[in-house]
């Protein structure tokens, strides 16, 4: 069998071509309406920061499938805690684990819900809420010249002693090759500022640190049009398609999530000739 042939990457003039197309793809993705189609409605359900923060966190970790799907599961887990996320884990004991003794999602099962809950139950107990716990994972990564998700994923689970090992595939770890997808979906909706879509509720970390939320939308369309060339989806993808990106927009690379999901799922449509590889 024959390789497949070396993608074609844009040249720095091309890339400034099509960076206007992009942005307004951008404008027309990232509106208003976006949010009741998108699992981050869950985080804009409350006012309180402890309760949008824990939504937000459950929504991204189940965020994979369909949309709607994906949607409707998480209203049922949060109405399970009585639409009342930060008290509840609070007052979680395992007494109330038959609440979600008949829950589901893909692989997500209620032995996985009991993880999730007993790890943020800790977090809580430990610091002053969840961002405190992600800065120092911020912090620590720098120090230890970590990507601090991996430094998130160790410290998150070594503080539950009730933990099913096969919860912790649920939580990416970058030094394991993982992309982070929803991971870097969460953070891009707690840390973005002045959108009408992400919160910004968070202040640790600048909207220029974020990475892109990598999933295979915005995988294959980066490759079509010369903005990655590297064909495995990676950790090491995930860098070089940012660092592309970080080109258009220093500030913000991240924001470009919208028009590469509007392209490849919204059937939002770029110029003929801008495409560079027939993938």
């Amino acid at each position: 069998m024959n390789p497949s042939p070396p993608l074609r990457k844009r040249s720095l003039k091309a890339l400034f071509e099509l960076k206007p197309y992009l942005d307004r793809i951008n404008n027309q993705v990232e509106e208003s309406g976006y949010i009741q189609h998108d699992p981050v409605q869950f985080m804009h359900a409350f006012s309180a920061k402890k309760d949008m923060e824990i939504a937000g966190f459950l929504a991204a970790t189940m965020a994979w499938g369909r949309r709607d799907i994906v949607v409707a599961k998480v209203d049922n887990l949060l109405n399970r805690m009585d639409y009342a996320p930060f008290d509840f884990i609070m007052s979680y004991s395992p007494a109330q684990f038959e609440r979600f003794r008949t829950f589901k999602h893909r692989t997500f099962k209620p032995i996985d819900v009991h993880g999730l809950i007993s790890g943020l139950q800790n977090v809580y107990a430990q610091y002053e809420d969840l961002e405190a716990f992600w800065q120092q994972c911020y912090h620590k990564g720098v120090q230890e010249k970590r990507p601090f998700l991996a430094v998130f994923h160790n410290d998150f689970f070594s503080l539950c002693d009730d933990l099913a090992d096969r919860t912790k595939k649920h939580i990416s770890n970058p030094e394991k090759g993982s992309t982070c997808k929803r991971l870097y979906m969460y953070l891009r909706w707690v840390i973005r500022k002045n959108s009408p879509v992400d919160l910004g509720i968070w202040n640790f970390m600048e909207s220029s640190d974020l990475l892109i939320p990598f999933d295979v939308h915005v995988a294959r369309q980066a490759r079509r049009y010369g903005l990655l060339t590297r064909r495995t989806n990676d950790w090491k993808s995930v860098q070089q398609l940012t660092e592309t990106l970080r080109i258009l927009n220093p500030d913000d690379p991240a924001r470009y999530d919208y028009a590469l999901f509007g392209i490849g799922a919204l059937k939002y449509k770029l110029p003929q000739r801008f495409l560079l590889n027939r993938i």
